[in-house]
């Protein structure tokens, strides 16, 4: 008789700042256990020290599992990076966009069953500045946006927090002076916003490029030059069909590489969390990360 297969090792991360970081776990972590995957839970306050925690208790460990959203994420990503494990993720967050892009669902149990099916894919990881992230990185609207979108506020209204922050923001919006290089070319515009993508969702549900991929080796970028803040408005149906590229004030871009100069520094959020500032060097990082995710139909 064959000895019996040794249980896999997993290191979860619980963030509780996340939306649902205190939600019950408990059935996710049944499913594992049943599939032979033995959990060790750490408990987390901040994605950095998440990505601290992979990064130094990586030996030992066959996977890691992070539950929270997409800042938890993008903050973990150093460390989930180093320590070379492939990713599973149980969607705590409000956006949960990460998770969106890979088809994994927000129900935890189902997620649980993903990564106990074992199937994975390679995705790029975009970085700015040296500093990894997966969905998008924009300069403008998006980082007001951060500012107004408190924890308080997402905790309460979920996703019509977005709404509320959104409206806010756009009453005091202005356009500011922007150098877009790429491949030796460069163009100087005035803008709302510049945002790069890496994935294919942000914002809870609104698309990149209506041809995004998570895996397609590139960058994506778009920049708002409109004059008048109000047809933000109007375009919400392209955005969240990814075909804004086709508004005549809106410039889009692919490349593998972008840097943004402003005339005095201005932050980039990356995926909810505000990492740097303006001069921005946008670089991708094909299949630098493995995550479970559902099977194709064709398997």
């Amino acid at each position: 008789m064959p000895a019996a297969k040794p249980p896999r090792r997993a290191l979860l991360i619980v963030n509780p700042g996340a939306r649902r970081g205190n939600a019950p776990v408990e059935a996710a972590l049944d499913r594992l256990r049943a599939a032979g995957i033995a959990v060790e839970e750490a408990r987390s306050d901040s994605g950095d020290a998440s990505g601290e925690a992979f990064r130094a208790q990586a030996e030992g460990f066959d996977l890691a599992i992070v539950a929270g959203g997409d800042g938890t994420l993008c903050r973990a990503a150093p460390g989930i990076l180093a320590s070379g494990l492939p990713l599973g993720i149980l969607p705590t967050g409000t956006a949960n966009d990460l998770a969106r892009t890979l088809r994994i669902p927000p129900d935890l149990d189902a997620a649980a069953r993903i990564i106990a099916a074992g199937h994975t894919r390679r995705i790029d990881v975009g970085s700015v500045n040296d500093h990894p992230f997966f969905n998008v990185a924009s300069i403008g609207l998006s980082v007001e946006l951060a500012r107004e979108l408190s924890p308080g506020l997402k905790r309460r209204w979920g996703r019509i927090g977005y709404a509320l922050a959104a409206i806010r923001v756009l009453m005091r919006a202005r356009r500011f002076g922007a150098w877009i290089g790429e491949e030796g070319d460069a163009v100087v515009t005035r803008t709302l916003q510049i945002g790069v993508g890496n994935g294919v969702f942000y914002g809870g549900g609104t698309i990149v490029a209506a041809d995004a991929a998570i895996d397609d080796g590139h960058r994506d970028l778009y920049s708002l030059e409109m004059r008048r803040v109000w047809k933000l408005a109007l375009m919400l149906p392209v955005f969240r069909a990814g075909t804004h590229g086709a508004w005549s004030e809106v410039r889009t871009a692919r490349n593998v590489a972008f840097e943004i100069r402003t005339r005095k520094p201005r932050p980039v959020n990356a995926d909810g969390e505000l990492l740097t500032r303006t001069p921005a060097r946008f670089r991708v990082h094909p299949a630098a990360l493995e995550v479970f995710a559902p099977a194709p139909a064709s398997d």
